[in-house]
């Protein structure tokens, strides 16, 4: 299996996971929408300019890509996004959702650590054309959208 985390690698994801703080303005524990014992789901600190608030969902446990995740694991991603996709419908009241995962730097990976983003898509958005521009995002910008969808799966007891 190809490993593309260098050695010692300080993984994001995993710190989110254990809801310790990365430097500002990277994802911090308000982020996180959603965590059960296998899976956790975060508002991104990367946003694309016509689509803010998307959900990185991650396994609990570190797992580099696709090739490795362990089955059970990928089915609790899935029921995971099911439930996110269905709150960001309701609670940002957008058009439709997207999902994306990449796997290795040929790929599109990023960060060393399986992930599944979850997009909010509206009408025109252009989601896949406005890559080059999407931005970091400061916690206070993300802390509405995380409190929104985190009350709303509460309330709808959705995990």
């Amino acid at each position: 299996m190809s490993r593309h985390a260098p050695e010692n690698y300080d993984c994001p994801f995993c710190d989110v996971v254990r809801r310790k703080p990365r430097p500002f303005p990277y994802t911090q524990p308000d982020d996180i929408v959603l965590h059960n014992g296998l899976v956790t789901a975060f508002i991104s600190s990367c946003w694309w300019p016509n689509n803010p608030g998307h959900v990185v969902i991650v396994p609990n446990e570190h797992f580099e890509n696709l090739y490795e995740l362990p089955a059970h694991y990928g089915a609790a991603i899935h029921d995971v996004s099911r439930v996110v996709a269905l709150a960001l419908k309701a609670v940002f009241r957008c058009d439709g959702t997207s999902t994306r995962q990449h796997n290795e730097p040929s790929g599109g990976q990023d960060v060393w650590h399986y992930h599944l983003q979850v997009f909010p898509r509206y009408v025109d958005d252009n989601l896949y054309l406005h890559t080059p521009e999407r931005r970091t995002t400061a916690p206070e910008e993300r802390r509405p959208y995380a409190e929104s969808l985190r009350t709303y799966l509460t309330q709808q007891a959705l995990f």
